[in-house]
């Protein structure tokens, strides 16, 4: 029964009206009219890894003679469509829905088994076909892992590097300027741009290590697990061949978890993961500040560089212009931390043998990894590669600065450098000439040992502690 508007569709609780021109059935039907609430809806990478699992479960249980060449094949090209995203509409359940995400999983068995259904000529059944040897409770488990790694791979992984290679070139470019280091945002010893931003790349490149670490547990699938974990309704060589099946399609290294009551129960594999975006956002945090920090300014700030000018940057003010692309990525930065606690309370929610706050899961985790990616690049490519160094402002402030006075310590000792130090700050005069009057140095001893250059060099003349 059917009109322009809607059609009549069954599942177990009854009949109810589905909009005419959906793929979806009944179940997900149902989940639209009961979650109403966020208009939030899983991810495209979350989609695309449901397909491959439908994919690889049809050859799968083809293979073991679980079900007819006929509905493997259907059910294999219209899980390709989803793939590809070429139903991506035909997804419109929320995040916030039943914790296990059985909305999420019967959704793409429905509308997977209408295009089969349409491509066999045949009825192909949601359950008893696209989703045979599954459960919802072993399927969305395995799409987290799987979306993850993808968009890891795909899209974090290379962002990370591309960020990193910028770094390195704007090394090469301006490494060899010196400029004063700060200590609790203070005047310190000199260092050198190369020095500062080395410090940068081996965040960026730290977080990356991390980042692949994680990636052996989110290799580790819970397919074949089924609904608490025995395998029960599956083939039992069902979970081998769908995840080498898995891998095949997707290129990723997957296999059936050592245990499957840990991978059903428990989703410490995304917390695991998360926590390394965590730490990356922290880091990506403190590039983003330093960059601010060095811009600020122009007149009464740091000022010793001068950002790409991308935009105006206030309504009342005419010519100012603010260091926006580091304040976006403080925001990622932020939104990342959030997810993060949000994943680390939703992975507790693992009673007995389920997790039932899955969605909320794979929502945040996705999030964070595309955000990273995205704010890595746009960090590269709009403030890093373009920023130019006002060296004039920094050689006058390095010059004047009475901390150089440091190098003198094993010469004079720190009483009488700090004396020096307070008397230069107090006049505005340069180190040198106050450490000229107070010691017995010559003119080309106190410049040996006050160059900020060789100051800067590993092994130099300051040998004291200090903060």
């Amino acid at each position: 029964m059917a009109n322009d508007n809607f059609r009549i569709e069954r599942d177990s609780l009854g009949e109810l009206k589905v909009p005419g021109d959906a793929l979806w059935g009944a179940q997900t039907q149902r989940a639209v009219d009961n979650f109403p609430i966020s208009g939030l809806r899983m991810p495209r990478d979350f989609i695309r890894a449901l397909g491959l699992i439908k994919w690889a479960a049809a050859t799968a249980n083809l293979e073991l003679d679980g079900i007819d060449a006929k509905r493997a094949a259907a059910i294999q090209k219209a899980s390709i469509e989803v793939v590809e995203g070429k139903h991506d509409k035909q997804f419109p359940v929320d995040v916030f829905q039943t914790g296990s995400g059985t909305s999420s999983n019967m959704n793409a068995n429905e509308v997977v088994a209408h295009l089969a259904s349409q491509f066999a000529g045949i009825a192909v059944h949601p359950n008893d076909h696209v989703n045979m040897s599954q459960s919802s409770n072993d399927v969305i488990p395995t799409a987290i892992h799987v979306s993850a790694l993808l968009a890891v791979e795909q899209h974090l992984l290379p962002a990370l590097a591309y960020l990193s290679a910028v770094v390195s070139r704007r090394i090469g470019e301006i490494g060899d300027i010196v400029k004063t280091g700060r200590t609790h945002l203070m005047d310190a010893m000199p260092v050198t741009f190369g020095q500062e931003m080395s410090g940068w790349r081996t965040q960026v490149e730290h977080g990356s290590a991390r980042v692949m670490e994680s990636r052996a547990r989110l290799q580790m699938i819970a397919l074949g697990g089924t609904a608490v974990g025995t395998g029960v309704n599956a083939h039992p060589r069902f979970a081998q061949r769908a995840a080498r099946y898995l891998s095949v399609k997707s290129g990723l290294e997957l296999k059936p978890a050592t245990n499957y009551f840990e991978a059903m129960s428990s989703q410490d594999a995304a917390v695991e993961l998360s926590g390394q975006l965590r730490t990356l956002a922290v880091s990506m945090m403190k590039i983003a500040n330093d960059l601010r920090w060095m811009n600020s300014g122009p007149l009464a700030g740091l000022g010793e560089i001068s950002l790409p000018a991308l935009q105006p940057g206030s309504s009342i003010m005419p010519g100012k212009v603010n260091p926006v692309i580091p304040e976006a990525v403080a925001m990622v930065a932020a939104q990342v931390m959030g997810n993060d606690a949000t994943i680390a309370i939703a992975g507790q929610a693992g009673n007995f043998q389920l997790n039932v706050m899955l969605p909320v899961i794979a929502y945040n985790l996705l999030q964070s990894v595309d955000l990273l990616a995205n704010a890595a690049r746009a960090l590269a490519d709009s403030a890093l590669a373009g920023f130019t160094v006002n060296e004039q402002r920094i050689g006058e402030a390095l010059n004047r600065n009475p901390i150089l006075v440091t190098a003198l310590n094993p010469v004079i000792g720190y009483e009488a450098g700090a004396k020096i130090a307070k008397e230069a700050y107090a006049t505005g005069r340069p180190i040198k000439d106050v450490a000229a009057e107070h010691t017995q140095l010559s003119d080309e001893e106190l410049t040996k040992y006050l160059d900020p250059r060789e100051l800067t060099k590993a092994g130099g003349k300051a040998h004291g502690g200090g903060g």
